[in-house]
């Protein structure tokens, strides 16, 4: 519930204006949140030049005071960064801090979701990474077996991933450091969410700050097969059958150093 302290609001109707459910009105002069529509999305706490809008305690103490210097990124900064990113798939025996897991998990949480549903939740594997890795690699060489044995016209173009899969498992059972799959990692992060697009942005966002801490990442795809109908594989992280895992991000220390960005195709844009 959003509400508004009536001595410090001062009618300047700047909430009214920016609420997007259209769920303030003004009353008797002061800012009044009627709690009918309200998503608390928060744009009426965010804008307030009073700081009068406010929710319940605990949610508030998060809330933080924009200071220029504290959040202003540099657009050609910002490009730069981008830019630069890198999958990386070569990782340092090396533990990943708490910390930084949590300011990862953080740069998810804070990503906006449509109609503020919040609806993203994460799995973090780190303990019972190997586990997990069994069950991806068994899933997937089962997998791979089933499309060899029924290849046709439909399925002919995935039988190169199918080989992969079943050489990285016999490889994998010869030597475990032989990890084609998470690339011997110390973690894997997964992003759940009914909403694709939501898991996405979260995804997108958690990938810039695995980045910005020194660590790197990348998608896997193949564990993402590996988990589609698998019952083993979802009790085990403890989702339910119709939770979506939007993304698996692999995430280490580097073991490599990009010394430059790479070339891209030019953008395909339509302005109309």
């Amino acid at each position: 519930m959003m509400l508004v302290d009536r001595d410090k609001c001062i009618g300047c109707t700047l909430c009214i204006k920016d609420c997007p459910v259209k769920d303030i009105e003004l009353n008797s002069g002061k800012a009044f949140v009627k709690n009918e529509a309200c998503i608390n999305c928060g744009h009426c706490i965010a804008i307030c030049p009073k700081n009068a809008v406010f929710t319940d305690e605990k949610t508030m103490e998060e809330v933080i005071e924009y200071k220029e210097d504290e959040f202003k990124v540099e657009p050609e900064n910002l490009l730069n960064f981008i830019k630069f990113r890198r999958s990386v798939r070569n990782f340092k025996d090396k533990e990943i801090e708490d910390e930084k897991i949590m300011k990862i998990i953080e740069a998810g949480r804070y990503t906006q979701t449509s109609t503020n549903s919040q609806d993203v939740s994460y799995v973090v594997v780190k303990d019972k990474i190997n586990e997990l890795k069994d069950l991806a690699m068994e899933s997937l060489f089962e997998k791979g077996k089933y499309l060899i044995e029924n290849l046709n016209e439909d399925t002919k173009p995935f039988e190169r991933y199918a080989r992969k899969w079943i050489n990285m498992f016999e490889e994998y059972k010869k030597d475990n450091k032989k990890d084609g799959l998470f690339f011997n990692a110390p973690v894997v992060i997964l992003v759940v969410s009914k909403t694709p697009i939501n898991g996405g942005l979260a995804s997108s966002n958690m990938e810039l700050m695995i980045d910005s801490l020194g660590l790197g990442t990348f998608f896997s795809g193949f564990f993402q097969r590996a988990a589609v109908s698998n019952k083993k594989i979802m009790e085990f992280l403890g989702l339910e059958e119709d939770q979506n895992i939007v993304s698996c991000m692999v995430v280490g220390y580097p073991n490599v150093k990009y010394q430059r960005t790479v070339p891209r195709k030019e953008a395909k844009v339509t302005f109309k």
